[in-house]
């Protein structure tokens, strides 16, 4: 049995400014609301011109199949804000309320509880703010409540430009900090919790190195030191499925996926030919993984064979290539695309956009820049080139996993976001098992 995989484009929407984090609500019933923040570098104003500001929004939107002409789409909520540098949703309601993170270049998370009108309409309110050091940028959070566990003991842990880790406590709607320590010699760019013992918390930074701490113990000593990335570890996720399992990325444009029990070598290595800015595991699939692959698009690996079998490289299964500039923000819906939005009917489907997988046109990028380093900004914010560099090469595709003759048909709706060009995506993607034609080698 073979398998067939296509990407279609369902919308498109200009952020007005750098797009770098996007992330759909996991509590039901809101799997239909999408958040969207944006980074921009601003001139200096007043008497200290020379002093440049990141401004950003917060878009939140509401996702609905229900006219065949319309756009899916909808902007609910714009919010003016500090620029925002990562967003997630606790995974599961606080209060009976949805829950969302931001952390944000003034060095404060910032957390925003969504209510709902009278008329329906949700909107996000300001709940909670704590600044995790001065003048610095906060850059990543995570919430413990990875396995969709409802707990009294919600706890967010935050990185920072400092190479700061924090670890705070959310109670009756206020942020307490628990901890914090110096964990990276340079930018911790990114924090999280390993979701089957939230007293671990992984960490990775600048310096190379990703990390790992038993809250337990203190934060005088890491339990864990790896350098088997070359480059700055931007991104690190626990997989909620699979215990012990953790994916990080780096800008040495590799995934590796790692057995937390045996740190010393990891279970497998995958070259995307580009940074690995974010890593999102599906919300329920075990072995799939959603990369933003910063120089080099969109991808989906298919991880199970190498982590039942440590059988080398995961298979790209999907590209989505349609942004034209750095690929930074990515992340699963939960929404059925097979079934019908409730009490409307289901949408004509839009007219598709060409993406596959394998031996696509690649659309020519602008020249790369490091994440946020505001040496190549000038002050709009814009990258200032020194020099033109190609794109990396696209990543290898290996075999497509061969699944077994009765795996049901995957239909995913998706979100993506872009830099420079100020667009998030949303999107779908169908994979499909089709029968090979008689005389062709299975793959």
């Amino acid at each position: 049995m073979a398998w067939k995989s296509r990407t279609r484009s369902l919308q498109v929407f200009d952020t007005g400014q750098s797009a770098d984090t996007v992330e759909w609500c996991p509590v039901p019933p809101c799997h239909n609301i999408l958040v969207c923040g944006t980074y921009q570098l601003q001139k200096g104003a007043g008497v200290d011109e020379a002093t440049p500001t990141r401004s950003g929004h917060l878009y939140l939107f509401d996702f609905r199949r229900e006219a065949p002409m319309s756009p899916p789409l909808t902007e609910l909520q714009r919010i003016d804000t500090p620029a925002i540098l990562d967003v997630k949703w606790c995974h599961v309601s606080v209060s009976e309320k949805a829950i969302l993170g931001a952390a944000a270049a003034t060095g404060e998370l910032q957390l925003y509880a969504m209510s709902a009108s009278q008329e329906g309409s949700r909107s996000l309110q300001p709940l909670s703010s704590i600044e995790v050091g001065a003048e610095r940028l906060a850059l990543s959070l995570d919430w413990s409540t990875g396995r969709m566990d409802s707990s009294s003991d919600v706890r967010v842990v935050c990185s920072d430009s400092a190479g700061c880790i924090s670890v705070l406590s959310l109670d009756e709607g206020s942020l307490t900090t628990l901890s914090q320590w110096k964990a990276h010699d340079f930018e911790a760019w990114i924090s999280a919790f390993s979701y089957w013992d939230t007293q671990l918390v992984y960490t990775g930074g600048d310096d190379c190195k990703l990390k790992g701490w038993d809250l337990r113990m203190g934060p005088s000593c890491p339990t864990v030191t790896s350098k088997r990335h070359s480059m700055g570890v931007c991104s690190i996720q626990s997989n909620p499925h699979r215990e012990h399992i953790l994916a990080t990325g780096s800008y040495d444009e590799q995934v590796l996926l790692w057995d937390g029990r045996n740190m010393r070598q990891p279970l497998s290595e995958t070259a995307t030919g580009g940074g690995v800015w974010r890593l999102k595991w599906h919300p329920t699939n075990p072995d799939l993984l959603l990369a933003a692959c910063m120089h080099n698009d969109f991808h989906i690996l298919h991880c199970q064979q190498a982590l039942e079998s440590s059988a080398g490289a995961c298979p790209v299964v999907a590209t989505y290539i349609l942004h034209n500039s750095l690929a930074y923000g990515a992340d699963w819906s939960r929404v059925s695309l097979d079934e019908p939005a409730p009490c409307s009917p289901v949408a004509a489907e839009p007219k598709e956009s060409f993406a596959e997988s394998r031996g696509h046109l690649r659309i020519q990028y602008e020249s790369p820049t490091a994440s946020f380093d505001t040496s190549l900004e000038d002050d709009t914010g814009r990258y200032i080139p020194e020099s033109v560099t190609a794109p990396s090469s696209s990543p290898a595709v290996g075999p497509a996993p061969t699944p077994d003759h009765d795996a049901a048909s995957v239909s995913c709706l998706l979100a993506t976001c872009s830099f420079y060009d100020h667009m998030l995506h949303v999107w779908r993607w169908d994979w499909t098992p089709e029968e090979a034609p008689q005389g062709t080698e299975q793959r």
